[in-house]
């Protein structure tokens, strides 16, 4: 089973005013809500890709229950702590350009951090967990590596999905799979990264200190996937972007989806890239229609490790 880790899930609340104006009465033209979460939308990419998941994390109160009967509508199961206060909304207001207003989220009890941390005590080597997204300032600054712990004493596989200091702590514990963005690859390394070479080069350097899997996203550039042997490099389909909430998540999705079914390196990296598209070029995430539509779109480059520096 693969497990898949939200610290603090959100309702997002996605709503669109043609003309908006501070300090007066302003209607939406639209609006919808979704769960919100990287772990949540890896999850859901996942199943869409015919692949189960569990989706961990902390909800409560009708936001949290919100949440979870939006996952179970989807088939996808769940293994939530329930906690006393209210899951956080967060609300997107596109009104030309878009402002985002994100909750706190509940407070975390000593309790309820011991109940989720056993969930881990129950798993097995075969099993997969997937980090994702920051830690919320309610836990420990060190949950990620309590986990982390757990799985490497069980020798379970270890994906991480996340930026800035927990990627940098992460790293140490050299995880199966990350997937920092070239910003964030730049920052570990405190320099800009701005081509498929420099991503590379510094791509190398995490394989170097034990990191199995590094997935850089370049935006319109591309991405590539570095191992112990080879590089791979992929073009991005074209099309126009509309979304680039959980295109991310939709890259580490796709390639676990096909990482599960034994697919080789080179391909689930191609339907990770796919995934990613599929759901920057969509309201919502990706579908497995709008994936197998993209994916002859998407060329690998393979290059054994030394050709590019």
């Amino acid at each position: 089973m693969i497990y898949t880790v939200t610290l603090n899930p959100s309702v997002d609340y996605i709503t669109e005013v043609t003309q908006f104006e501070l300090g007066a009465l302003n209607r939406t033209a639209s609006d919808t809500k979704f769960p919100g979460g990287k772990g949540i939308n890896v999850s859901r990419v996942m199943k869409r890709l015919g692949v189960e998941s569990n989706a961990l994390g902390f909800v409560g109160g009708f936001t949290g229950e919100y949440v979870k009967e939006f996952l179970t509508k989807e088939n996808i199961q769940t293994s939530f702590i329930r906690v006393k206060g209210d899951t956080r909304i967060n609300i997107k207001l596109k009104t030309g350009i878009e402002t985002e207003i994100n909750g706190l989220g509940p407070s975390i009890s000593d309790t309820e951090l011991a109940k989720f941390l056993e969930i881990f005590q129950k798993m097995e080597k075969e099993d997969i967990v997937v980090l994702a997204g920051s830690i919320p300032g309610t836990l420990p600054t060190t949950i990620y590596n309590e986990i982390i712990s757990i799985c490497r004493e069980k020798d379970i596989k270890v994906v991480a999905d996340v930026s800035g200091e927990a990627l940098r702590e992460i790293i140490t514990e050299k995880p199966f799979l990350i997937k920092p963005n070239h910003h964030e690859l730049g920052e570990l390394f405190e320099t800009q990264i701005t081509s498929m070479k420099e991503a590379l080069y510094y791509g190398e350097k995490l394989v170097d200190q034990g990191v199995e899997h590094v997935i850089v996203s370049l935006a319109e550039k591309g991405a590539i996937l570095v191992t112990k042997n080879n590089h791979y490099i992929a073009n991005v389909p074209k099309g126009k972007v509309l979304n680039s909430v959980g295109a991310g998540d939709s890259v580490v999705g796709g390639f676990m989806s096909a990482i599960s079914k034994n697919h080789l390196t080179e391909e689930a990296f191609r339907i990770g890239v796919a995934s990613g598209s599929a759901t920057a070029f969509s309201l919502e995430l990706c579908t497995k229609e709008k994936v197998e539509e993209l994916l002859p779109q998407v060329n690998i480059k393979k290059k054994i490790e030394g050709e590019i520096r």
